[in-house]
């Protein structure tokens, strides 16, 4: 048994739905907090990890700024036919990014890193690339938008 025997306090109602809506802006402004843009940039990749992960070309695409280039010459809906072909011949895609090397200055940034890809039908993958990748990124309208991209073999 406690040493003191708990006390119910009953306010007034109007007081209960200010302390309500207070303990309410407190939470709110405590999971508010501002993310540095490498934060967001960081949160943005693993967004686009997981579009490719559920086989989302047009999730891939939203992520992709609308002058984007990669490795020869592959514009904007080029990437995202490349990724419709990719997912149509692989029922299950995977994407393992090794650390992640971010520099941002400003509203823009490099990320460059080691990717595997994975894709199959089965329990395990039928094939699987490693790369080096660099990309380009612009903040636009508050989200990181991919410019640009460059892979290489490993």
């Amino acid at each position: 048994m406690p040493p003191f025997p708990p006390r119910i306090i009953r306010l007034p109602a109007g007081m209960q739905v200010a302390a309500v809506v207070f303990c309410a802006f407190l939470a709110m402004a405590s999971a508010c907090k501002r993310s540095t843009p490498e934060q967001a940039l960081r949160r943005d990749v693993s967004a686009l990890q997981a579009a490719i992960e559920t086989r989302d070309a047009g999730a891939v695409h939203d992520f992709l700024a609308e002058d984007f280039i990669g490795n020869d010459g592959l514009d904007r809906d080029g990437a995202r036919r490349l990724a419709a072909l990719y997912f149509m011949r692989n029922d299950k895609v995977g994407v393992t990014v090794g650390p992640l090397d971010v520099a941002v200055q400003g509203d823009h940034a490099t990320v460059r890193s080691t990717v595997a890809l994975t894709g199959g039908g089965g329990l395990l993958p039928d094939s699987g690339r490693i790369r080096r990748v660099e990309s380009g990124w612009r903040l636009e309208s508050g989200g990181w938008r991919m410019t640009s991209i460059a892979w290489d073999s490993q």
